[in-house]
C-alpha cells in the first residue's frame, strides 16, 4: 500500500479522503490512468464539458513528483523556445508559448475561482545568471517582447543584489506572470472539484491492461475494470512496462528538494524576495521561501533515485552554502526525491497514440504548466472541440535508448555540469 512520504508539502496538506480502490465493472466515457496533475487537469476539463470518467491511480492522489515538486508555475516548455522554433517554425512555436501561457493561467483562475484552500500563491520568479551576460540577458528580453509579446523586466547586478545577497549572481530576469504555491494542495483541490462534477476516482488502483473490443477500451485493474470510449495515459516517471510503447519512450528522472530549518532573521541576510528563483545553470538551483523564513531548495538530477535523506541533505545544503556562506550552521528539517518522466526531445507525449488511446505524460520537470494545458488539450480533441494536440507532431514517442538511457543520460547531466563550471569560470564568476 502506498502512502504519501515525508516532505514539507505533505507536512501541511489539506485532509485528503482515502479513495477506494475500483471492484467490479463500470462503464464511462474517458478512462484516465494517473492520478497526478496531468490526470487530474485533463479529467477536469473532460467532467467540465460534460464528460463521465474514471480516475485510477495506482499510489495517492499527486502521490508521486506532482505533490513533491518545487511548486513553480511559470511560461515555456522543458525545451528552449529557439530549438522549438528550429524544428517546428515560428508559428508552432508561438503557439505553444502561448499555449504554456494558458496552463499558467488556468492553474491561477482554478484556485482563485473556486477558492481552494492551502494552496498559497505568491507571485513572481527571479531567473538569475552565475557569469555576466548582461548584454545575452537585454537581447533575450527584447526577443520574448518582440516576437512572443511576453515581458521579462531585466535586473542589473545591483539591482540584483537588493534581493538576492551573494557574489554567485551577476543580472537576471523577472517574470511578474508565473507563480509559486503548494502543489499538493492544489492537486488534492482539483480532486475534490473533479468529484463534485460527478467523476470518479480510486486509489492504490494500479491499471494492469488495456484492451480494445468492439471499438471500445476495456482497463484492467487488479478487482475491477472500466469499459471506455477514451483512454489517456498520464503517467509520469512511474509508469511502467503496462504503459506499452509510452514507457519506451520517457526516462524516469531523479530530482531532489530539502526544507530547511525555521531561519529567522537570518534569512534576510541572504534572500530578501518573497519570489521563486532559478539560475541559468543547465541543471539549476531553484529555490523560494516558505512560512516565511524557511527555503525550500532543489536541485541535482540523477537517472538512479538517491533516496537517502542524510546524503540528500549533505548534497544540497552544500549548494546552498556556495550560494549563500552567511547561511552557515543551517540545519535541514526534511529532504525528498521524485522521478519525473523525460523525453529525449525534452517534450511532452500529448496526442493519440493509438485508437481510442492518448497520452499527456513526459513533462520533464516543467510540468505545473504544461499539464493543465495538456490536459485541456486533450480533452478538447477527445470532445471533438479542437485539433490543438497537432502542434506537438513533431515531438512523437521517441525511443529511449532502453537499457542504455539511463546512463546516456547521466553522462550528459555530467557533461551539462562540466559546462557549467566551464563557463562560470572563464566568465567573471570568480573562483568556486
Amino acid at each position: 500500500m502506498f502512502s504519501y512520504i515525508d516532505n514539507y508539502y505533505t507536512a501541511t496538506m489539506r485532509a485528503a479522503p482515502v479513495r477506494p480502490p475500483l471492484t467490479g465493472q463500470v462503464s464511462v466515457d474517458v478512462c484516465i490512468v494517473g492520478g497526478g496533475l496531468a490526470g487530474l487537469s485533463t479529467a477536469w476539463e473532460l467532467v467540465s464539458r460534460g464528460k463521465s470518467v474514471v480516475l485510477l491511480e495506482a499510489a495517492r492522489v499527486a502521490w508521486g513528483a506532482s505533490g513533491r515538486n518545487g511548486g513553480f508555475v511559470l511560461q515555456g516548455w522543458s525545451e528552449g523556445l529557439s530549438a522549438i522554433e528550429q524544428r517546428c517554425g515560428k508559428d508552432t512555436a508561438a503557439a505553444l508559448f502561448k499555449l504554456s501561457l494558458e496552463g499558467v493561467d488556468s492553474v491561477r483562475e482554478t484556485i482563485t475561482g473556486h477558492q481552494l484552500p492551502g494552496c498559497a500563491p505568491s507571485r513572481g520568479k527571479l531567473s538569475v545568471s552565475r557569469f555576466d551576460n548582461a548584454d545575452s540577458l537585454k537581447r533575450f528580453s527584447e526577443r520574448m517582447d518582440r516576437d512572443f509579446g511576453f515581458t521579462l523586466d531585466y535586473l542589473d547586478r545591483a539591482t540584483l543584489r537588493t534581493l538576492l545577497n551573494t557574489e554567485r549572481y551577476h543580472q537576471g530576469l523577472r517574470d511578474t506572470h508565473g507563480f509559486h504555491f503548494h502543489p499538493l494542495n492544489y492537486c488534492l483541490g482539483l480532486a475534490e472539484l473533479i468529484e463534485q462534477k460527478g467523476g470518479v476516482i480510486h486509489e492504490q488502483c494500479a491499471m494492469l491492461e488495456v484492451a480494445s473490443r468492439a471499438g471500445r477500451s476495456q482497463v484492467s485493474t487488479a478487482h475491477g475494470s472500466v469499459d471506455c470510449a477514451d483512454v489517456v495515459y498520464c503517467c509520469g516517471g512511474y509508469g511502467g512496462p503496462e504503459f506499452g510503447k509510452l514507457h519506451r519512450a520517457f526516462l524516469p528522472i531523479a530530482t531532489y528538494v530539502v526544507l530547511t530549518e525555521p531561519l529567522g532573521a537570518r534569512l534576510q541576510q541572504a534572500v530578501r524576495t518573497s519570489e521563486a528563483v532559478g539560475d541559468s545553470r543547465r541543471a539549476s538551483d531553484y529555490y523560494r521561501i516558505v512560512d516565511g523564513d524557511r527555503l525550500l531548495w532543489g536541485g541535482h538530477i540523477t537517472t538512479h533515485n538517491l533516496q537517502d535523506e542524510q546524503r540528500l541533505a549533505q548534497l544540497l545544503t552544500a549548494d546552498i552554502l556556495d550560494v549563500y556562506p552567511q547561511l552557515q550552521g543551517l540545519k535541514i528539517d526534511k529532504a525528498w526525491s521524485g522521478l519525473m518522466g523525460y523525453a529525449r526531445h525534452k517534450m511532452p507525449h500529448i496526442g493519440p497514440i493509438g485508437p481510442g488511446l492518448w497520452s499527456c505524460a513526459s513533462f520533464g520537470g516543467h510540468g505545473m504548466n504544461t499539464a493543465p494545458a495538456g490536459g485541456r488539450v486533450i480533452a478538447e480533441a477527445i470532445c471533438g472541440e479542437s485539433d490543438r494536440y497537432r502542434l506537438f507532431d513533431r515531438y512523437g514517442l521517441q525511443w529511449n535508448g532502453g537499457p542504455f538511457g539511463p546512463p546516456a543520460a547521466q553522462l550528459v547531466y555530467t557533461g551539462l555540469k562540466m559546462m557549467d563550471r566551464f563557463q562560470e569560470r572563464h566568465a567573471g564568476a570568480g573562483p568556486r
